[in-house]
């Protein structure tokens, strides 16, 4: 695994991103559907900060530029930075391997890049990328201090899901004919506005950056398992945060805190799956006060 250049500065009050781009070189296509065989390219984003670093992964075919609200308030006290997965946003469309494994190479590559592994490192996902933080830090615990995971747990498998999101995918008007009809269709709102700016122009209006298939590939193994012996091996303090109308059952998150005592809980109020879209606030202040605790 290695890191590439294409690195670009840009302004934002007050602030410096940087836009990187980091290559995983990848042997053979197992576990993709996808067909590609080459280096997978990771589009990061580095939004700057002092501080403890926080690396943050996004969910199933969203993209890092929905955690732009919370790396704003987090850019003071923090080192911040945030990647688009194989698979979505400017990353790799088409990888030829989106195993769990590969996602949590991933991980690696892109911590290695900026300097975050160590013990001052807190990973931070949600849906997906909070299982790929799971099972980073299961396998790899020398990588980060703590996990938060934002709607996402051990729980599965979940023999449904490759179709939900094949059908989820499917009901896609696209092309949108424009970002307003994007954020009305996801429900408005700042999810609503968060995965509008998650596609891009194309003829005849805004386009998916992500393909069906790839994404259904991405999920077969929770189809198929559930992750609770890799939860078992996981160490470090944890926070478990889910929306009060979120998709993780109450039931999921009492489990995990009781085989690994002293991991906390956080409600977001009225906030569903994209607890860190409906509620940024909230998700801030739940992830702040576990983070000074941590840090005391």
């Amino acid at each position: 695994m290695r890191g590439s250049g294409g690195q670009r500065r840009e302004c934002r009050v007050g602030t410096v991103t940087a836009t990187v781009t980091v290559t995983v070189e990848e042997g053979g296509a197992a576990g993709g559907a996808a067909g590609g065989t080459g280096p997978v390219r990771l589009h990061c984003t580095d939004h700057g900060g002092d501080g403890p670093p926080l690396l943050l992964l996004h969910g199933l075919a969203g993209h890092s530029g929905e955690w732009e609200a919370l790396a704003a308030r987090f850019a003071s006290t923090h080192r911040v930075v945030a990647f688009d997965a194989r698979g979505s946003g400017a990353s790799t469309r088409r990888p030829g391997d989106v195993t769990r494994a590969a996602h949590v190479r991933d991980v690696l590559a892109v911590a290695d890049r900026f300097g975050l592994v160590g013990e001052d490192t807190v990973l931070v996902g949600q849906s997906m990328g909070g299982l790929t933080t799971l099972l980073t830090a299961a396998a790899h615990p020398e990588v980060c201090r703590a996990l938060v995971l934002i709607e996402a747990g051990p729980s599965g498998p979940s023999p449904q899901l490759p179709q939900q999101i094949g059908d989820w995918l499917d009901s896609w008007p696209v092309p949108f004919p424009d970002a307003g009809a994007a954020e009305a269709f996801f429900g408005g709102g700042p999810a609503g506005r968060a995965w509008a700016a998650g596609l891009v122009p194309g003829p005849g209006g805004l386009h998916s950056r992500v393909d069906r298939d790839v994404m259904v590939a991405t999920v077969q193994e929770n189809a198929q398992r559930h992750f609770w012996d890799e939860w078992d091996h996981v160490r470090c303090p944890v926070l478990v945060v889910r929306g009060e109308n979120g998709a993780m059952k109450p039931v999921e998150a009492d489990r995990m805190r009781a085989r690994h005592p002293g991991t906390r809980i956080g409600v977001i109020p009225g906030a569903g799956h994209d607890a860190h879209l409906d509620n940024t606030p909230a998700v801030y202040g739940e992830m702040a006060a576990f983070l000074a605790q941590l840090h005391a």
